[in-house]
């Protein structure tokens, strides 16, 4: 079987025979060809409950943001040679321990396990590898336990970053913020359960499908779902708000602490308008004016005009870590929904620019499951 790469220009040929518009042939080779972070849901392409690995020849290094990708050559029990979708954790995560483009080439063999993919395809999210030589390698470093506050809390020999601007925030929480602290993957993870939907909400999700993620053609992650990210943040405290900047996707925010009011004309956007207040040690929330998208991987729908977050960060007394929990108001469910997530202070800032987005491996995707004309149909 020949690699996909080599199998990309043959789609395009078939799909130009089915008088799909020139233009927009020559716009999927650029996005192909062209640097453009198409981040996948985890959920949607793999089972954690169906463990599995392979042996084979790397016949592809794919190593793009956010994950690193290869495709492995293996052979079947007939003796016939299969083709396998490998993928990894985020680019960010493998810079942490060391993992570069190079750690593995093409011609390599290797034994790969992880999680397969739903409906038996020939899918392997990578928890680990061995080498020919014996070298073994685990992509994510340390097993992250969603259940498992992986960093212990401690004063000795940290030194953080602080610099409070406005003097009437009860304490100061700028510098850098771990978010791994607490995890879950922010997919099924709202409650109530199960989801309360109204009649409109169930329609719009029914009729959704994983593959139509706007996060996968690099639109941004947006609230609430970074809510959910577990990558670090640092907060800057501006005197008349407080600055968020979360590493992942470079995503700015705002929270207005000096009582303003969004603008009449103000446009919906990604991150919404965010306004704050504070009610004793808890710094409290409230984002309106959101853009219409998905409050977390398994793509349940969100309305925008009709959404209305509510955050409550409770901190602890020793002001090193803090519970976030996160109410949402949307017309699409008869109730709330509440997502939880728990930060930690890091005395190391994190903030480190990630690669630019790349939707190249959602349009092979596409390509490749016979979707690229209803994708541009829609």
């Amino acid at each position: 079987m020949t690699n996909s790469i080599n199998r990309v220009y043959p789609v395009l040929a078939r799909i130009a025979m089915r008088r799909v518009n020139l233009c927009i042939v020559l716009l999927i080779v650029g996005l192909i060809s062209v640097p453009a972070l198409a981040h996948h849901s985890f959920p949607a392409e793999f089972d954690k409950s169906q463990p599995g690995e392979v042996s084979g020849r790397i016949v592809e290094v794919w190593y793009k943001n956010p994950h690193a990708r290869y495709r492995l050559e293996v052979e079947a029990d007939d003796g016939s040679m299969e083709e396998w979708d490998i993928q990894t954790t985020s680019l960010i995560s493998l810079r942490r321990v060391g993992w570069t483009k190079d750690t593995l080439q093409v011609g390599e063999m290797v034994r790969i396990w992880g999680d397969l993919g739903h409906n038996n395809t020939r899918k392997l999210f990578m928890r680990g590898l061995e080498k020919s030589d014996g070298t073994e390698l685990l992509p994510g470093g340390a097993n992250r336990d969603a259940n498992d506050a992986s960093k212990e809390k401690t004063t000795q020999n940290n030194t953080y970053t602080y610099a409070q601007v406005n003097p009437h925030h009860p304490f100061d929480i700028s510098g850098p913020w771990n978010n791994a602290y607490k995890f879950r993957l922010t997919v099924d993870d709202l409650e109530p359960k199960p989801t309360p939907f109204t009649p409109e909400g169930q329609r719009v999700f029914a009729a959704t499908q994983s593959w139509q993620d706007d996060v996968l053609r690099c639109m941004p992650l947006g609230l609430p779902r970074i809510f959910g990210s577990p990558y670090a943040m640092e907060i800057i405290d501006a005197g008349s708000h407080y600055v968020i900047l979360h590493v992942q996707n470079n995503t700015p925010r705002r929270i207005w602490m000096d009582g303003r009011k969004p603008a009449s004309d103000l446009p919906p956007t990604s991150m919404g308008f965010s306004v704050g207040h504070w009610e004793d040690d808890v710094l409290v929330v409230e984002t309106t004016h959101l853009s219409p998208g998905t409050l977390d991987g398994s793509l349940l729908p969100m309305s925008g005009a009709h959404t209305r977050l509510v955050e409550h960060w409770k901190f602890d007394a020793d002001r090193l870590s803090v519970d976030r929990t996160m109410t949402i108001y949307d017309s699409y469910y008869s109730k709330p929904l509440v997502r939880q997530r728990g930060s930690i202070r890091s005395d190391s800032v994190e903030i480190i620019e990630p690669a630019p987005c790349d939707p190249d491996g959602h349009y092979r995707d596409l390509l490749e499951s016979n979707r690229l004309e209803e994708h541009f149909s829609l």
